[in-house]
């Protein structure tokens, strides 16, 4: 299969101009709300107690903090969503996809068809089977002067389908990353790898050589390289765009050393500790970041920001034990479209134009990063493939107290995450309007109606008492979710399709 792109707009002359920022994003993987000392919350808690994360308070302190920003309730549409511009239910990459080509990941259900997903993901090359075709933000950038730059995890398409290879998507660094969602191991003393009948595990992470058999723990080589690639185009005083994905803080829970000891001394149980080691981590990368940033004397002209792709693991019947990730009081967790699955951490370091120390209410979407990554660069009228859904925060950037509360979310996670059932982890689509949001479960055909503002833990369902609400709503939602085509269940008994919304009685 070629793997060469073809792109639908001019190439521009590289510029060597210092005058546009450089740009960081900084992604954390099933990170929750509450995994961290920064409160995102109205209030600190007993959890935001728990964890050391001066990296992400200093962060917070120089930058902007969003209490209402969100993702999908899984990784890979997140991802898509990222580097595209456009929603879950749009691009129909709803669930992770599968190192292995064409290979569903959906369990299968005793009540709904799964649907025709894109399960091979993102693809920057048209006519890929499964795959959405989109123009990337690494390439636009490129292709407007900035050097691009991916490490860590990629987990945008399947193996073998070009748009597994960051290379493909307009990043002219690759390290690390692959079609692989997870890594075999966080350790360099293993290879990052955990064989597998005496054969490399398909989860090992490429790449990296130089560190295996040494003490460098994940999160520290894909921090190293980075950096040492955006060397070059500081040096050459050109932009650079850095994509920094960390594999952290996803399962498997390898210990990290370093910090496992005085979480293990405070009390929390190994599981646990485990976890909060990978979260400091994970922090200490961030600090490297902001250090070196500083060391160059380039943080005044430098944009980082930090997200995480989905809401944090906390239900781990299927792999046994208990959860070591704790969303509350936001309701349940990944592969959710309850705040718990998708409202994530989120800050925003500008330099002169972000009021340092500020908070912003205004709810945003990962979608939003494309088109506000573009203005941030001052790339106008970028022609790409796709229509772009994300709307730019850039106003609220300039001004946290922007406020639109017109505006309508969409989460659409037609699919079954895991084999055990849980709260409404399976077969939602959930829609934000102000303050209100709707949640659709297709197998009881119910909706669900809360005010996020006075229940930000969604306790107490509204639908009954607010039934014109409910009603406004349902047919915003269905409205935009037929605009986009989006791909939509069958019952198995009868083949029939699933009710939308606005054909759910009360």
């Amino acid at each position: 299969m070629p793997v060469v792109l073809f792109l639908n707009f001019p190439t521009l002359a590289q510029s060597t101009s210092t005058s546009k920022p450089n740009i960081i994003v900084f992604l954390v993987d099933d990170m929750g709300w509450q995994d961290t000392s920064v409160p995102f919350w109205t209030k600190s808690t007993d959890f935001n107690r728990r964890y050391h994360t001066p990296n992400m308070e200093r962060l917070a302190r120089e930058g902007i903090k969003f209490t209402n920003a969100y993702a999908m309730p899984v990784c890979t549409p997140t991802r898509v969503s990222l580097i595209t511009g456009v929603n879950a239910a749009h691009t129909r990459v709803t669930h992770w996809t599968s190192p292995d080509q064409n290979k569903n990941t959906d369990y299968a259900d005793a009540t709904l068809n799964s649907v025709d997903w894109n399960i091979n993901g993102f693809s920057p090359i048209a006519g890929v089977q499964h795959t959405f075709h989109a123009t990337a933000l690494p390439e636009v950038l490129r292709q407007n002067g900035y050097y691009t730059v991916h490490s860590g995890k990629a987990h945008f398409g399947s193996a073998g389908t070009p748009g597994s290879d960051p290379l493909n998507a307009g990043f002219e660094v690759n390290i690390a990353g692959s079609s692989i969602g997870h890594p075999a191991s966080y350790s360099g003393r293993a290879n990052y790898d955990s064989p597998v009948n005496g054969k490399p595990n398909r989860n090992a992470v490429p790449g990296l050589e130089a560190y295996h058999g040494t003490d460098t723990f994940l999160s520290d080589a894909i921090t190293t390289e980075a950096l040492k690639a955006i060397d070059k185009p500081v040096a050459e005083k050109k932009p650079f765009f850095l994509y920094l994905a960390h594999y952290a803080v996803h399962i498997p829970l390898t210990a990290d050393p370093r910090f496992l000891n005085k979480y293990l001394q405070s009390g929390l149980d190994s599981t646990e500790a485990k976890y909060a080691a990978l979260i400091e981590g994970m922090d200490k990368s961030l600090g490297d970041v902001l250090k070196y940033l500083d060391d160059k004397k380039i943080a005044d002209n430098t944009v980082v920001l930090f997200m995480s792709d989905n809401g944090g693991l906390s239900t781990t019947p299927a792999r046994g034990g208990k959860a070591w990730t704790h969303n509350l009081p936001l309701k349940a967790g990944k592969g959710s479209v309850y705040e718990g699955g998708i409202r994530e951490p989120m800050l925003v370091r500008w330099p002169k134009v972000a009021r340092a120390g500020a908070v912003a209410d205004q709810y945003v979407i990962v979608e939003d990063f494309f088109p506000t990554i573009l203005d941030i660069a001052g790339v106008k009228n970028a022609k790409t493939i796709q229509e772009v859904d994300g709307k730019s925060f850039l106003p609220v950037l300039k001004n946290p107290a922007f406020r639109d509360d017109q505006r309508g979310l969409v989460w659409h996670h037609p699919n079954r995450w895991i084999a055990a059932e849980g709260p409404n982890i399976h077969y939602a689509t959930a829609f934000r309007q102000g303050d209100w949001k709707l949640v659709y479960d297709y197998r009881q055909a119910k909706l669900e109606l809360y005010d996020l503002r006075n229940d930000i833990g969604e306790t107490h369902d509204l639908a009954a008492s607010n039934p014109a609400k409910v009603k406004a709503l349902a047919a915003l939602l269905t409205r935009q979710l037929k605009a986009w085509n989006a791909q939509w269940p069958t019952f198995k008994a009868t083949g029939k399709p699933v009710p939308f919304p606005d054909e759910i009685t009360l």
